[in-house]
């Protein structure tokens, strides 16, 4: 009888030795695209998020009880881009410089939330980069130029041979800087998260895809892009993609997010301004979205509508703005004179709520969707 409790003992004691002293894998995500991953909402812009009841709730979580930026005290992120690598605890500050944010913060914000337990991002960004070329993966093959484009560089005097090339050079470069940084931080985890434990092993749990701009606009690539399967070499490539990313990181279920490009907003919802642009826009988003519905990626692939994290209201309030604008620079107004017509016509046109949004919520183009942290943070939180 004692052996047997004493047995009973050592058997409980393993079990919560074993508990403490082993968790399970650290799960890493990787975050990869172009300048819309990279971020540019200005940190100043956070507040706008509060101004809105429906989304007042995310800045209580991406902010601590002082109102300052949140610190992820589970969250690690190494982000490569422009200006080299940058490591450290989530927070504000690893968009597209120190004082933007990218989807990466709410991202995290709600891993750390929602799974309570160490997490690592991996971000690799830069700003305008095409699937075409730039991220275009091994198994698509090489670039072929068409043969509208070879005859317009003979037109042009342009040495084919050279442009060929050169285009052969680039061809995937980014794609192999993306692969190689992942490799380089899977490799030394503890670099970037001090507190990790080999023997606990990782687990690739995820990979988001936010890039589009430069293929969506590239009319010598995609010269029927106004037209129904236009962009499907964008679909055809993306595939490619997806497929040598799990090949290469050897995660042949890795779950894929793709974050379709929803500047703008929905296009149902597109003005006389705009409609112009109707078709080639939702052409692409289509195309964007297509591989998700593939038969070998159903279970573990999806696409994102970034476009329902769209401002409607920022968005006609700027296009307001730029008609007061427009309206000083034809009365050739400049400086002093520029800036007191432009502030009586503002007070004219806007209510005191609405010239305060438009002071805090705008930090850049509409294409970086207008720079607005509350969009930004949506779509980090949709991923």
């Amino acid at each position: 009888m004692k052996q047997s409790l004493f047995t009973l003992f050592v058997c409980a004691f393993l079990s919560v030795f074993s508990s403490l002293t082993h968790a399970d894998p650290l799960k890493v995500y990787i975050l990869a695209g172009q300048s819309n991953m990279q971020g540019h909402a200005k940190t100043t812009t956070l507040p706008h998020i509060g101004m809105d009841p429906k989304t007042a709730p995310l800045l209580e979580m991406m902010q601590d009880s002082d109102g300052d930026p949140h610190e992820c005290e589970q969250v690690w992120i190494s982000y490569l881009s422009t200006d080299g690598v940058k490591t450290g605890k989530l927070t504000v500050g690893f968009g597209a410089d120190d004082s933007k944010i990218g989807p990466e913060f709410t991202f995290g914000l709600t891993l750390e939330k929602e799974l309570d337990e160490p997490v690592l991002i991996i971000k690799t960004a830069w700003g305008g980069k095409s699937v075409h070329t730039d991220f275009r993966s091994p198994s698509a093959g090489p670039y072929e130029f068409s043969e509208a484009e070879l005859e317009r560089f003979t037109s042009q005097g342009k040495d084919i041979a050279a442009i060929k090339k050169e285009k052969e050079e680039a061809t995937g470069h980014y794609y192999r800087l993306m692969i190689d940084h992942v490799k380089s931080v899977l490799g030394d985890i503890k670099e970037v998260y001090p507190k990790y434990r080999e023997n606990d092993g990782f687990q690739l749990a995820g990979f988001v895809w936010f890039q589009g701009w430069n293929d969506m606009v590239a009319s010598n690539v995609y010269p029927n892009r106004d037209k129904s399967g236009g962009y499907d070499d964008y679909s055809t490539n993306l595939g490619h993609f997806i497929r040598d990313v799990r090949k290469d990181l050897s995660a042949p279920e890795m779950p894929f997010v793709i974050g379709v490009m929803g500047v703008n907003g929905p296009v149902k919802d597109y003005g006389p301004d705009q409609q112009r642009y109707a078709g080639t826009h939702q052409n692409f988003r289509d195309a964007m979205a297509a591989p998700a519905q593939l038969p070998e990626f159903e279970k573990n692939v999806t696409a994102v509508l970034t476009e329902n994290f769209w401002d409607p209201q920022l968005q006609q309030l700027t296009s307001r703005q730029e008609k007061v604008k427009q309206a000083v620079r034809k009365e050739g107004l400049k400086g002093a004179d520029a800036q007191k017509k432009t502030e009586e016509l503002m007070s004219a046109e806007f209510s005191e709520d609405e010239i305060q949004i438009l002071d805090v919520a705008v930090s850049n183009a509409a294409y970086h969707y207008l720079g607005s942290g509350k969009i930004m943070a949506g779509i980090g939180q949709g991923f």
